[in-house]
């Protein structure tokens, strides 16, 4: 009798672990991770990316209206990633959107020709070569072995971001008058990268000074 009952509960445990059991909670989670993550417009920033109209697109400006007595939105400026065309688009500030994952490369800049703009790898040593349409007013910034920060999208480069601000040398200026160090009032300066910017009178041919990236301001001497 008892021989009989210790059987039958062995058989209860062994049924109980069967693998249909082990399986089911693991299919239930990969079912849950379907799903793309989501963002309301208002937390939109520059350098996202977003799918929109079924497109993936970067995000490279932001602008947060509230017009009057009107509901708020968000006016946001994309560029598609398989197109490089640009569009002005408008979400009610609580309004949904489809985030894409972005990763971050460092690279450093290499040199440019009538190939593109090279950028090398620091870890892997391999070389990168980006597009102008791609690095815009970035390009006017670019020194050899200056670090960038490369997004990707889908495996693509949709996006360079550069520090804070950058050292370039003066080429080309002309003489300030003598004995006057005002800073406030400026000269132009043509930069080794060939932009040409403001700077102050006291500024000489041959000296680096530092840019702010941002607006391409003068900050002062490096």
């Amino acid at each position: 009798m008892s021989m009989s009952m210790s059987m039958n509960i062995s058989g209860r445990v062994a049924r109980g672990n069967s693998p249909c059991n082990v399986r089911a909670p693991v299919l239930t989670i990969q079912r849950f991770n379907e799903f793309p993550p989501m963002a309301a417009a208002n937390d939109l920033r520059k350098g996202m990316a977003i799918k929109y109209n079924g497109n993936t697109a970067i995000v490279l400006e932001v602008h947060h209206r509230t017009p009057g007595n009107l509901r708020a939105f968000v006016q946001a400026i994309i560029r598609y990633i398989n197109t490089g065309k640009s569009a002005d688009v408008r979400f009610g500030s609580t309004d949904k959107v489809e985030l894409v994952d972005i990763n971050r490369v460092t690279l450093e800049f290499s040199y440019k020709d009538h190939n593109g703009f090279h950028f090398m790898d620091p870890e892997t040593y391999e070389t990168v070569t980006l597009q102008n349409n791609l690095l815009g007013d970035a390009k006017d910034f670019l020194v050899e072995n200056l670090p960038v920060q490369v997004l990707y999208a889908q495996g693509k480069a949709v996006q360079v971001e550069l520090p804070a601000s950058v050292s370039l040398k003066v080429i080309e200026s002309a003489e300030g008058v003598r004995g006057d160090t005002a800073s406030n009032v400026t000269k132009p300066a043509k930069l080794e990268t060939g932009k040409t910017i403001n700077v102050p009178l006291f500024i000489k041919e041959g000296e680096t000074i530092k840019i702010d990236t941002r607006t391409g301001a003068y900050m002062g001497r490096a």
